[in-house]
C-alpha cells in the first residue's frame, strides 16, 4: 500500500470498498479480490483487502477500536498494545493533564492515542510519509485531533526541552528485519540520547532485551509483562517520582502490580515442595532476589531464575508448581518415570539447560492419560529435571 493509496481509502469511495472489504475478511484471498475488483480498481481493493486483514489482526492489540484504526503492516507490529500504552500513559501524564509531549517516531500512533486519553497534548513526528498519514487518520477516526498533531519530520530536528515530556520509541527494524542492537534503532542511539539529554523528562520505549550497558545510568529502567508475557521496556529519566539514579522496576498488567529493586538476595538451597517460576518482567530487571523473599524462598541453583520453597506462598509476581519427583538428567530415566507415572503428556520447561525440547518431546515416546510439567535445569551446576504440576492459587480451587 501506498500513500495515494492510502489517501484514497479515506474518500467515501474508498470507505466503501473498506466496508466490503471488512465483510469477506477470512474468506478465499482470490474470490474476495474477485468480488471487489467488480466496483474498484486494482489498487483501491488492494489497499482496502489489505487494511481489512490488518484491523482483524489489530483486535488483539488495540480491541474494539482497531474496527476504525488503520494500519501499516510494519507499524502494527511494532504498536503497543493498548494496555501497556496506558499504563505508561498514566504514569507520564500525571493528575494535572495537559501535559505536553512530543512524540517521535510516533508510528500509526498506538502511544499517542493512549496519551491523549490520558490528557496530555501530544505534538507527534514520524520521517515516513505513509505513516504519518495512517497516524493522523487514526487521531480524527477516534476523536482525538484536538489533542494530537501529526508531521512529518526527523526526529533529530526537534526540540524536547519545548515540552513536558519526551517520549521516543525509535524503530527497531531493518530491512534484514528486527534488530536487536540499539546502535541499529532508528534514530540510531547516540541520537536518542541527544535528545533525552535535552529533553526534561523522558521515556524511551525499548525491545525487553535491551543489553543493560545501554541502559543509562540516571534511568529508571522498567520491563512490562502482560498476562504473562513481557511486552516491553521503558527507560524514564526525570519521572514525576522525582527517582534518582538507576531504579529497576517490574509491573505486571492487567492488575498493575509494580517491584522495585531493593538489593535482596536470595539463598540457594535444595529443592522443597514448590518450585516457582517468577515471571519474565521480574527476571529481567533481576528482582528474582525479591520474589524469592515474597515467597520464603531459595535458588536451587545460585545462577537460574527458579525459586523453590516448602510453602505454598500466592504472589502474582511467580506461578508455583508442586515437586512431584527430582533426577538428574537421564533420557532413559526420565522416559521410564514418565510410563511409571502413566504420563502422557508434558509441558516441557527449561532454564539453562541445552537439551532441544521437540527432540526430547518426540524421545519420550509418551503414553497414558496424565498430565505433567518437566522442568529442565541446573542444581548446583548439574543437569536435572523436575517432575511437577501445577500448583493454582488458593483463590483459585475454591
Amino acid at each position: 500500500m501506498d500513500l495515494d493509496a492510502f489517501t484514497e481509502l479515506l474518500t467515501p469511495r474508498g470507505q466503501r470498498a473498506l466496508a466490503e472489504a471488512v465483510e469477506v475478511v477470512g474468506a478465499d484471498p482470490v474470490a474476495a479480490a474477485t468480488r471487489l475488483r467488480r466496483s474498484y480498481d486494482a489498487a483501491l481493493t488492494s489497499a482496502a483487502l489489505t487494511q481489512a486483514a490488518l484491523r482483524e489482526r489489530a483486535k488483539a492489540k488495540f480491541g474494539a477500536d482497531a474496527a476504525r484504526m488503520y494500519f501499516t503492516p510494519h507499524s502494527l507490529e511494532q504498536a503497543t498494545r493498548a494496555e501497556v500504552g496506558a499504563h505508561r500513559a498514566r504514569r507520564l501524564a500525571g493528575p494535572a493533564g495537559g501535559t505536553r509531549v512530543v512524540d517521535v517516531c510516533c508510528g500509526i500512533g498506538g502511544d499517542f492515542l493512549a496519551l491523549a486519553r490520558a490528557g496530555c497534548v501530544v505534538d507527534a513526528v514520524d520521517l515516513d510519509p505513509l505513516t504519518v498519514a495512517v497516524a493522523r487518520a487514526n487521531a480524527e477516526a477516534l476523536g482525538l485531533a484536538d489533542r494530537v498533531t501529526v508531521r512529518e519530520a526527523d526526529a533529530a530536528t526537534v526540540s524536547p526541552e519545548d515540552y513536558d515530556w519526551l517520549f521516543a520509541d525509535p524503530a527497531r527494524r531493518t530491512n534484514r528485519g528486527r534488530t536487536f542492537d540499539p546502535m541499529a534503532y532508528s534514530p540510531p542511539w547516540p541520537v536518542v540520547l541527544d535528545l533525552v539529554a535535552r529533553a526534561g523528562r523522558a521515556c524511551l520505549k525499548v525491545a525487553p532485551g535491551i543489553p543493560y550497558e545501554f541502559i543509562p545510568g540516571e534511568a529508571e529502567a522498567e520491563w512490562v509483562s502482560y498476562k504473562g508475557e513481557v511486552k516491553e521496556a521503558a527507560l524514564w529519566t526525570g519521572t514525576a517520582e522525582g527517582s534518582v539514579g538507576s531504579v529497576r522496576r517490574a509491573t505486571l498488567l492487567p492488575g498493575g502490580e509494580t517491584l522495585i529493586a531493593r538489593g535482596a538476595e536470595a539463598p540457594t538451597g535444595p529443592v522443597g515442595r514448590f518450585m516457582y517460576e517468577p515471571d519474565g518482567a521480574a527476571i529481567r530487571a533481576h528482582l528474582v532476589g525479591e520474589v524469592a523473599e515474597m515467597v520464603g524462598g531459595r535458588l536451587p541453583d545460585p545462577m537460574i531464575a527458579y525459586i523453590t520453597g516448602d510453602e505454598p506462598f500466592d504472589t502474582p509476581w511467580a506461578a508455583r508448581y508442586a515437586v512431584e519427583e527430582v533426577l538428574p538428567f537421564s533420557l532413559k530415566r526420565l522416559r521410564a518415570t514418565l510410563r511409571e507415572r502413566q504420563i502422557g503428556n508434558v509441558i516441557i520447561k527449561k532454564r539453562a539447560s541445552a537439551v532441544d525440547i521437540e527432540r526430547l518431546r518426540n524421545d519420550l515416546r509418551l503414553s497414558g492419560d496424565k498430565t505433567a510439567v518437566i522442568m529442565l535445569t541446573r542444581i548446583m551446576d548439574k543437569p536435572s529435571v523436575l517432575i511437577c504440576h501445577p500448583s493454582p492459587p488458593a483463590q483459585m480451587t475454591k
